[in-house]
């Protein structure tokens, strides 16, 4: 076995760096482990980005220039157990593979969750079939913690904006970028009908920030790196963490197994890009692989319980597409700019509808405000023929479609779960994550009510027809499907104090072992209605203070 390091992490997406750089700038020597290839990074000089991103929609989208590569590394996918080892192979709701992980091909949303998300069996009470808990953690342990992510990896974002936002001790450090045309007029239709738009919280330059430029608004956000790295997170947070002389990256390495004496774990074992297997000791283990590949690799080392995998959550999309009558100039700008709320709230009317559906309370999500603006996928969607040519010269389906899509809140249910796959095994010979997934009566029921409520601002706005549809549901390619593909996955390594319900205590240790902790999204109890990312920099912050024995690391002032 090699000699040790402080910590070796595992993973470098936004949960493994954010814990990277508190305990490199505590002092501590980190090894950070990532199974895919390396582009976000100078090779030769990891203090500096790289530039191997671009404007190519083939390149990320159909090739998966970020991975995994579902030939190589495929995941395997059931409704439920009745229907045998799996129904399906391959590319299942992946987050890249790559270093910086999900935070490279994301378009920047990163809202802070509210008080009540993190109290959702108290507020609200039980759900039918769901497994709705409080949370160990309360908004108030972690409010010092999102603040601090947001100088970090650099949030530009309006301060009071968000009427139902939670309180905050401190502005965004950027102000909001410029918002796209599309924007400007779905918020004035949802403003009319009482709704309550604002400027969506970007980890996206507004401004040169952190040594880093300004977005240009090319249009090229969702599922791409950053061309110019205006994106920060993760990279804001490796690229501090690679200067500290005290980090070392490597890539295209498997950690196949935590190995585990006691009480303790005394390293990892890793298999390289050469098929090399070795070694690595380490005093303190950080898994940050994310919520499907962190269960997985627990469940290689055997360590964690009986829970782990359980009560996987997705987000359960709503999709609103409309058809307007002028072009929407879509292709220009951040993915998404504007965003509202109102469908995370239960007031009188979701309350009603929830009577109707046999339920107590229905929970949606934050609603985005988009359209498409991706040319080939578009050409996909369009009949082969003569007449080809002249839908993709009139794109009707990405020049003049606006679209509305809810991060619906998806609820834990015991039966919904990550495991081993008994037959399937990736490249390197390792059971692949299989995935068992189906929605409960409160998503659909959820979905439905809400879907009606945004479907009513698309007719505001003057849209020639709207459809509403739901995910699982619709994938890329325009055909149905039971696979979810929201990219937001949660809950398999659920945090607690009890280790009968729980697989990790409130600073996300793993219960019997002393020196192993899960910084990623698979600690999550509940889903909310946001997206993930900046509650789980927040946690993997938290917990590796923790582990460094500070209570709040120190912020650097960014670069200017």
């Amino acid at each position: 076995m090699s000699s040790g390091v402080d910590a070796v992490v595992i993973g470098s997406g936004p949960g493994g760096a954010a814990a990277a750089d508190v305990l490199t700038r505590a002092g501590w020597t980190v090894v950070i482990v990532e199974k895919g290839r390396n582009h976000l990074l100078d090779l030769d000089d990891p203090t500096r980005p790289a530039s191997d991103f671009s404007n190519d929609e083939v390149k990320f989208v159909h090739r998966y220039f970020l991975g995994p590569d579902p030939f190589l590394e495929p995941r395997t996918f059931r409704v439920t157990d009745g229907d045998g080892d799996h129904t399906h192979v391959g590319e299942i709701n992946s987050i890249p593979s790559t270093v910086g992980g999900g935070g490279t091909h994301a378009d920047g949303k990163v809202p802070r969750f509210r008080e009540d998300d993190f109290r959702l069996h108290s507020v609200l009470g039980p759900q039918p079939d769901a497994v709705v808990a409080d949370w160990p953690v309360a908004y108030e342990d972690l409010e010092p913690y999102y603040a601090a992510a947001e100088r970090d990896v650099g949030v530009a974002g309006k301060a009071g904006a968000n009427p139902f936002a939670a309180w905050r001790s401190s502005p965004y450090p950027m102000r909001p970028g410029a918002p796209m045309y599309v924007s400007t007029l779905t918020a004035a239709a949802a403003e009319r009908l009482g709704f309550h738009p604002y400027p969506a919280p970007t980890a996206a330059n507004s401004v040169p920030y952190g040594g880093r430029p300004a977005c240009n608004n090319c249009g090229f956000c969702s599922f791409f790196g950053c061309p110019v790295h205006a994106k920060g997170d993760p990279l804001a947070l490796l690229l501090r963490t690679m200067r500290t002389g005290r980090a070392e990256l490597l890539t295209e390495t498997f950690a196949s197994r935590i190995l585990v004496e006691g009480r303790r774990a005394t390293g990892v074992e890793l298999v390289g890009p050469d098929g090399t297997v070795r070694r690595l000791a380490a005093r303190h283990v950080v898994v940050a692989a994310g919520a499907v590949e962190t269960p997985r690799l627990l469940l290689l080392s055997g360590i964690g319980g009986d829970l782990v995998g359980c009560h996987l959550m997705v987000h359960f999309q709503t999709l609103v597409v409309g058809m307007m009558p002028y072009e929407l100039h879509g292709e220009r700008g951040r993915a998404v700019t504007h965003v509202h709320d109102d469908a995370v709230l239960v007031d009188g009317a979701s309350r009603a509808a929830a009577a109707e559906a046999g339920l107590p309370w229905l929970r949606g999500g934050m609603v985005e405000h988009t359209t498409p603006n991706l040319p080939i996928m578009e050409a996909k969607l369009y009949p082969w023929g003569p007449g080809h040519l002249d839908l993709m010269r009139s794109s009707p389906l990405r020049k003049r479609m606006v679209a509305l899509i809810m991060q619906g809140e998806d609820l834990p249910y015991a039966e919904n779960r990550v495991d081993l796959d008994p037959t399937v095994r990736d490249v390197r010979g390792f059971p692949v994550a299989r995935l068992t997934y189906r929605p409960g009566r409160h998503e659909v029921a959820a979905s439905a009510y809400h879907g009606g409520c945004l479907e009513a601002v698309l007719q505001e706005l003057g849209a020639e027809w709207t459809l509403v549809t739901s995910s699982p549901g619709v994938d890329h390619h325009g055909e149905s499907t039971p696979v979810p593909e929201s990219r937001h996955v949660m809950g398999t390594a659920r945090m607690g104090a009890d280790p009968a319900t729980s697989v990790v205590d409130p600073f996300g240790r793993v219960h019997g072992l002393d020196n192993v902790v899960v910084a990623d999204s698979s600690v999550f109890v509940t889903s909310a209605g946001y997206g993930p990312t900046l509650t789980l920099v927040a946690l993997s912050a938290r917990a590796a203070a923790r582990m460094a024995g500070t209570e709040l690391a120190p912020t650097q002032p960014m670069l200017p």
